[in-house]
């Protein structure tokens, strides 16, 4: 029997073991420690998950993806069902099957049997709502113990990476740490030293923790919106009347987690009404070519993909021939400020909650550490940094940060 650390991530999911008295993150996917969160069912087949679910729905195979599946915790849409070939599941059950698929796999890798585990999770499930934040951590209990975990307990996704960072600190420091992950953002202010880290008791070094339902799904959520939405009908009018084509559909599109919504015989119908009645039936044509042809995943995968290009290069594109012959999309850094600038701006207010919950100044953060994918964000990085100006900024694993610290803390525990 063995102890982990789980990071179920909005995008992305790592788990790991202490071997040799180092943590380390398994293999999940060929020499892959990080796999993306999403599954695959075809019909009549076991599931896909990962980059290889991704890479049936590319391909064109039927069946249903999902993606960002950790983002249905703490909605109504937790409970809810799906169509999954002839028999609809719930998302609950979605998400077992997925981590029930990680934890084999694991347990494969590894030849141990994984019955404790320590979960990551958000600050805030929910914003502003307790309750709601509460039932979210009680469901994702629950999904563990369904498949196999005996001891299931939990970290804050923040905490476990300062645990991470704290590995290479030599002396007594404290620490601004930012997770901004693909679903959450998430802060917390500790103190840190190589003596701490030997202690089994942290909890008066945890000076501050806060977080906001915003994440990098947010971002293309935004971009899609801003740029591609508009191609397929968004803001265009209809013929009756001074009001716009319905936007329920495009927001459905642009969000990870309600495109499945979308594929169903009568919101192709819906569809097909509004494009007869609308100013620019062309537009709402595409908008229907989409939807039939169940493809605004790989819509997705390409403003996500265009949102990276753009904060490496400076530019993305957004190729959307497979919609229309010559149809394409284009972001550059400015465009993408435009668009998700509020979201950065929303994300850094956290900084100064924090703050004033430690009852610290600015000046007194020693190291802004920063992990999880949309720190990559010029205009992210920038506003956090503005946030705490004289601290030393540290650039942790990306994506293995958060699950490296939750092993170590799983091993902590098991001990």
């Amino acid at each position: 029997m063995a102890a982990c650390g789980l990071d179920f991530g909005t995008s992305n999911t790592t788990l790991g073991l202490v071997t040799g008295q180092r943590p380390q993150l398994v293999p999940l996917e060929g020499r892959h420690v990080t796999i993306p969160s999403a599954i695959f069912f075809p019909p009549g087949q076991a599931p896909f998950v990962g980059r290889a679910a991704m890479a049936e729905y590319l391909e064109g195979t039927p069946g249903r993806l999902m993606r960002s599946l950790k983002s249905v915790l703490g909605s109504s849409l937790l409970e809810e069902t799906t169509p999954v070939g002839r028999e609809r599941i719930k998302f609950r059950d979605v998400i077992a099957r997925y981590l029930a698929a990680v934890k084999t796999r694991a347990e494969t890798e590894t030849g141990r049997v994984l019955d404790t585990v320590v979960h990551g999770r958000p600050v805030h499930f929910v914003d502003g709502d307790p309750e709601g934040d509460a039932r979210a951590e009680e469901a994702l209990r629950a999904i563990a113990t369904s498949i196999g975990f005996r001891h299931v307990s939990f970290q804050f996704e923040p905490i476990a990476a300062a645990l991470d960072y704290e590995q290479q600190v030599r002396a007594e420091e404290i620490a601004l740490i930012a997770d901004i992950g693909g679903g959450t953002s998430d802060f917390s202010i500790v103190r840190l030293s190589p003596e701490r880290h030997a202690q089994p008791d942290r909890s008066g070094d945890i000076l501050a923790n806060d977080g906001v339902r915003i994440g990098g799904t947010d971002f293309d959520r935004r971009l899609s919106l801003g740029t591609v939405m508009p191609l397929l009908g968004l803001g265009s009018a209809m013929t009756r009347g001074d009001i716009d084509v319905p936007t329920g559909y495009f927001h459905d599109l642009a969000t990870w987690s309600s495109i499945n919504r979308l594929y169903n015989a009568k919101t192709l119908r819906e569809i097909e009404e509004v494009r007869r009645d609308a100013q620019r039936p062309d537009l709402l044509a595409r908008l229907h070519t989409v939807v039939e042809a169940e493809r605004g995943h790989s819509l997705a995968m390409e403003v996500e993909g265009a949102k990276i290009a753009t904060s490496e290069a400076g530019q993305g594109r957004i190729a959307l021939d497979w919609v229309e012959a010559g149809l394409e999309a284009e972001i550059d850094r400015q465009g993408l400020v435009v668009h998700t600038d509020e979201l950065a701006r929303r994300i850094a207010e956290r900084i100064d909650r924090c703050l004033a919950q430690a009852g610290l100044t600015a000046d007194r953060i020693d190291a802004l550490f920063l992990t999880g994918g949309s720190t990559g964000l010029p205009h992210v990085r920038a506003a956090l940094t503005a946030g705490v100006p004289n601290a030393r900024v540290v650039d942790g694993d990306t994506f293995g940060s958060v699950g490296t610290g939750l092993t170590l803390e799983a091993a902590r525990r098991a001990a």
